[in-house]
């Protein structure tokens, strides 16, 4: 599969979690901005796709992302971060969606697991309610948190204003 056909709208999704359960395929849910891959998040989505099955990534759409990191993010465009995510082996499926979380979605494929990183604990992942509503379980994968796009955000912009003075 190309790394185009893996980008796909909401209703393409439905259709191939049909079709992937009917073949007995077990579905992962993964979510976030994914603003600027770094390898915590290679390490978050590969642990992410060992739990097994078919692996789909929610990334938040450009509106969703800013509301969420503020003024200036995401850098890159919903488009671009889509392909990235698209372009690596362990992802089956990207998905854009423009909510502030992943309960919608979560309702409309029901994934049998809801993937977070370690950021979080099982009881503190927001639509944990919602992902054992619909019949699945929340299963926290990754490394430790030694990464985030924010921190090296702020750290590339100190370094450019240290640079400067």
């Amino acid at each position: 599969m190309t790394q185009s056909n893996k980008i796909v709208s909401r209703a393409e999704l439905q259709r191939r979690v049909a079709e992937w359960r009917k073949a007995g395929e077990q579905v992962v849910l993964t979510n976030g901005c994914f603003d600027v891959l770094h390898v915590g998040h290679i390490r978050y989505l590969a642990g992410a796709k060992a739990l097994g099955g078919r692996l789909v990534v929610a990334i938040n759409s450009d509106e969703s992302a800013r509301r969420l990191k503020g003024e200036g993010r995401p850098l890159m465009p919903e488009e671009e971060r889509a392909e990235i995510l698209a372009a690596l082996t362990d992802v089956d499926a990207v998905v854009i969606f423009p909510e502030a979380d992943v309960r919608r979605l979560i309702r409309e494929i029901r994934p049998d697991i809801q993937a977070k990183g370690t950021d979080y604990t099982e009881s503190s992942v927001p639509e944990r309610d919602t992902v054992i509503e619909c019949g699945g379980r929340v299963a926290i994968v990754g490394g430790s948190k030694d990464h985030s796009s924010t921190e090296m955000i702020a750290r590339t912009k100190s370094q450019k204003s240290l640079s400067r003075s």
